[in-house]
């Protein structure tokens, strides 16, 4: 039999492992973790080495933390739609959600949504989408945060999973384009800061399932690549007789986003402050092909 010190560490285990929520004026945020994210996963298991360092396994590859942000006014009789941001090189959910107020600029757009933030490679120079490559963990994954989302009664239980936008900075065009492929979850659209490295037939394919896909790639060139691919892939849409526009980040407007399915814009700032200040995350929301706002 369990003595009563046993059965306390017991609960206090279980309790630990399950959601937490906290109110935070404006909106709810929901921390849980699932097993359908990124890692833990065999191919880190080792870690990762990076410029001669060992990125261990239990420092940046064993967090399966989901951070969610649930505006109080969100309407969900039916569906709610999901916004997931994936994050870039050396961040990690919560750095993320802070350093370029993703938090802020989401509630600020008043889309009637929530923001989902799956951790990834946590701290690491690693692009690697772990198990979230794999086909239908992106589906599993949706179905954990509708279950949190229910079970802390921030949605009915009726509700079922609405539209679907991918968000992400730098390294996180990776695993976006593997959801893409293998998610087995429609997705009405990608927003990418920076972020066009590599993929680009995962990104075109998702372009030509469907007309009413909607892509943007707001990029620089002190990104380390990613003007050159911005340029192979529009390029590359041309020849396939795609439509496209190309914008300077000075001259952006709503409507050049609201009209164009295919839009690249180009920016003259830094790599890591072309997403906040001014709140360009906040602007893409706004305008968004499927979002709608809740008032």
């Amino acid at each position: 039999m369990l003595d009563y010190r046993t059965v306390t560490t017991i609960l206090l285990l279980i309790l630990s492992s399950r959601a937490l929520a906290q109110d935070a004026g404006d909106y709810h945020t929901l921390h849980f973790t699932s097993s359908h994210t990124a890692f833990p996963d065999t191919s880190r298991r080792n870690g990762h080495l990076y410029d001669s360092v060992l990125y261990t396994a239990a420092d940046h590859y064993d967090d399966s933390s989901v951070l969610l942000i649930i505006p109080k006014q969100v309407k969900s009789s039916r569906k709610i739609d999901l916004i997931f941001w994936f994050h870039g090189w050396r961040n990690n959910i919560d750095t993320a959600a802070e350093f370029y107020k993703l938090t802020r600029q989401f509630v600020a757009s008043k889309r009637n949504a929530v923001l989902v933030l799956a951790e990834t490679a946590k701290n690491a120079p690693d692009s690697y989408g772990g198990k979230l490559e794999e086909p239908g963990e992106f589906k599993a994954l949706v179905y954990d945060v509708m279950y949190e989302l229910k079970i802390n009664h921030l949605v009915q239980d009726r509700v079922e999973p609405g539209n679907i936008v991918l968000a992400g900075h730098s390294g996180a065009f990776r695993v976006i384009a593997y959801i893409l492929q293998n998610g087995q979850m429609p997705v009405q659209e990608v927003f990418l800061f920076d972020a066009l490295y590599s993929q680009l037939d995962k990104y075109e394919n998702w372009l030509d399932q469907s007309g009413s896909h909607h892509f943007i790639h707001w990029y620089t060139n002190q990104g380390g690549g990613t003007d050159e691919m911005s340029d192979t892939m529009m390029l590359q849409l041309k020849v396939h007789h795609n439509d496209f526009a190309l914008t300077e980040e000075l001259t952006v407007k709503p409507e050049i986003i609201k009209n164009n399915r295919i839009l690249f814009v180009h920016s003259s700032r830094e790599h890591n402050v072309i997403i906040n200040d001014p709140d360009d995350f906040r602007l893409l929301l706004e305008n968004s092909f499927v979002l709608l706002p809740y008032d």
